[in-house]
């Protein structure tokens, strides 16, 4: 981890603004290697630092990521020779798309080592679940980038702890999973920002912390079987079930997906528990000795856990197996908030705790009142992280020039665009973030939306145009029987685990042949073979979406529709048929309607890698 010096001018050469100016970045918190109380209080010390002069932290990571990269060809393609100024930087650098970077991205991945994004080596490449073309977006990043997220990392439970004391006494049960990597051409490893980390050393020879003290062994979690990971990682969690005070996963579904499999195996988990053997499903060498280290034979919590899983009703299942908990940690904003019902049925209504906002980009900031209510989830920015610029939404952005991270507005909505210490140079995340109030002088955000986005089950994120797209591949199933599709709507269904996309068709049968189901489910999978490439790793490999359905609607059920949102005071003139809804009793109207639902009859193709790097192969 970085650690640098914190030291302050004597003197103030800005006599307007009598704020402390920092020579070097503010000291980040240490490593744990002494007592976690002073250590906390050095965390949060150093929240307190970077929250207070937001602006002068901003601008000297600016002069860093500048003076690091001065000789990169990205910059100097922009007239940059040397220059460390906001001013400056300003003016000559565009803000820019993942489109506008994907030729230096392919060169990259082709092998060309020349600096063009950063001075430092790209170490590897993080697949972003948005996507371009269909693929994963490929995000650079550098070995120092692991320090700096390690960093944030920390500051995690030391914010926790003020609200939940006692978090050292006992263990954390989090389910967390490895996902499939590739290779460019050039050798350099693609893969998500997560599985990058757990790979690392910064997580599997971290030094012993009673903050990342979890019930999952490391063999478990980096076991590349996603049934054998999750079989070993529950049946640790249940051993240890009395030593459990919080639970959780990355998002919302991984968790919900976790206590599903739990209603599956109970009964194989309580016969391991029963006798201290594991059950042969579990073939890794590696992973059944992690196991065999925790698993002790114990008749008795097999029998507690068989009475609990017996039962009609799993209401509370979460503070009926693991007593102890005092909250549920995963993200439950943006999409993830359809699983919030679920989540408080199985866990009796736990806080619901999101704690960091990050992203394969960059991680961005962690949330400092973590027992809020989900609706009411902020992030504070750390302003060490990057540099950040917001576009006013809503606003025609030719007339409005991005606005700094002290500058920004309660209330007003903004695009996130990041300046990284690993090559992306005013890059638009495409996160839309609302302004709701500050810490100190830093802004605090409410993730809105991701933009452009329709459907979202787990990390897939697909569009209007990309269905849009899809839907019309389908219908030329359609074509041989004379039949044609009238409308579509569509929704993600997340009250089946895991969730599936539902696709309501309407028809108009011009012929006298009946569409033979097998021809619809056809059309199901054509849809899936056309989404992108993060829905078919989700379909086909991680297993966290379900197959997709197609649900056939009565002729004029789109006309109530466009009824129903006139009469809560849509336009006649300007209503269209959305593509995506989200409203219940919307839901509810459209499937009182349907005749037939059909699902896709199996998994869409998908294979790890580029589909220009498996051409190649």
């Amino acid at each position: 981890m970085l650690v640098v010096s914190l030291t302050k001018h004597t003197t103030n050469h800005r006599e307007h603004n009598p704020q402390p100016q920092y020579t070097t970045m503010p000291e980040a918190p240490p490593t744990p290697d002494y007592n976690l109380t002073e250590r906390n209080k050095k965390s949060l010390e150093f929240i307190e630092d970077v929250t207070s002069n937001p602006d002068e932290v901003q601008l000297k990571v600016l002069s860093g990521i500048l003076t690091q990269n001065a000789d990169v060809e990205y910059l100097r393609r922009h007239g940059f020779h040397g220059q460390t100024d906001r001013e400056t930087f300003k003016k000559l650098v565009p803000v820019i798309t993942y489109e506008d970077l994907q030729p230096d991205i392919n060169r990259i991945a082709n092998g060309d080592k020349s600096p063009i994004l950063s001075s430092h080596p790209i170490s590897e490449f993080l697949t972003s679940s948005g996507t371009s073309g269909g693929e994963r977006k490929l995000m650079p990043t550098i070995e120092a980038e692991l320090g700096r997220r390690s960093m944030l990392y920390s500051l995690l439970m030391p914010v926790m702890s003020q609200f939940v004391p006692g978090l050292d006494k006992g263990k954390g049960m989090y389910f967390l999973f490895i996902k499939s990597e590739s290779k460019t051409p050039s050798g350099l490893v693609a893969r998500p920002v997560l599985t990058s980390y757990y790979k690392s050393n910064h997580f599997k020879e971290r030094p012993y912390d009673p903050y990342t003290n979890y019930t999952s062994p490391n063999e478990t979690i980096l076991c590349q079987d996603s049934y054998q990971s999750m079989y070993s990682q529950m049946l640790c969690g249940l051993c240890l079930n009395q030593e459990v005070l919080r639970v959780g996963a990355v998002f919302a579904s991984g968790f919900i997906r976790a206590i599903r499999f739990l209603e599956k195996h109970w009964v194989l988990l309580c016969q391991d528990i029963r006798t201290g053997t594991v059950n042969p499903i579990i073939t890794d060498p590696v992973v059944r000795e992690a196991v065999l280290r925790v698993l002790k034979q114990d008749p008795e919590l097999a029998d507690f856990i068989e009475r609990e899983c017996s039962k009609k009703s799993w209401q509370g299942i979460i503070t009926r197996l693991w007593p102890n908990t005092k909250y549920v940690d995963v993200i439950v904003t943006g999409t993830m908030s359809q699983y919030i019902p679920t989540l408080d049925y199985y866990s009796n209504g736990l806080p619901l705790v999101c704690t960091m906002y990050a992203s394969s980009e960059c991680y961005f900031g962690v949330n400092l009142n973590p027992l809020c209510k989900p609706s009411e989830v902020s992030y504070t920015l750390i302003p060490t992280m990057a540099y950040f610029e917001f576009l006013p939404v809503g606003v025609d952005a030719k007339e409005h020039e991005l606005v700094e991270l002290s500058d920004v507005k309660i209330g007003q909505d903004y695009e996130l665009v990041v300046t990284t210490y690993a090559g992306l140079y005013r890059y638009k995340v495409g996160d839309v973030l609302r302004v709701t109030g500050f810490k100190n002088k830093a802004p605090q955000f409410r993730f809105i939306c991701r933009k452009n986005v329709a459907l979202s089950i787990d990390a897939d994120k697909t569009d209007e145009v990309e269905l849009h797209q899809a839907i019309e591949k389908a219908c030329n199933h359609l074509i041989p029987f004379d039949t044609t599709l009238n409308e579509y709507t569509s929704f993600a269904d997340t009250t089946t685990i895991p969730g599936h996309y539902v696709i309501f068709w309407e028809l108009s049968a011009n012929g006298s042949t009946n569409i033979p189901p097998s021809v619809l489910e056809d059309c199901c999978l054509e849809i899936e073979e056309s989404l992108n490439s993060v829905y078919r790793q989700g379909r086909a490999s991680d297993k966290s979406i379900g197959p997709l359905e197609i649900r056939i609607v009565e002729n004029g059920t789109f006309d109530k529709l466009m009824d129903y949102a006139i009469s809560l005071g849509a336009s006649i003139n300007q209503y269209k048929t959305p593509r995506c809804v989200k409203y219940e009793p919307i839901i509810e109207l459209l499937s009182a309607r349907v005749v037939s639902s059909y699902f896709s009859p199996k998994c869409p193709k998908w294979v790890p890698g580029y589909k220009q790097w498996n051409d190649m192969n």
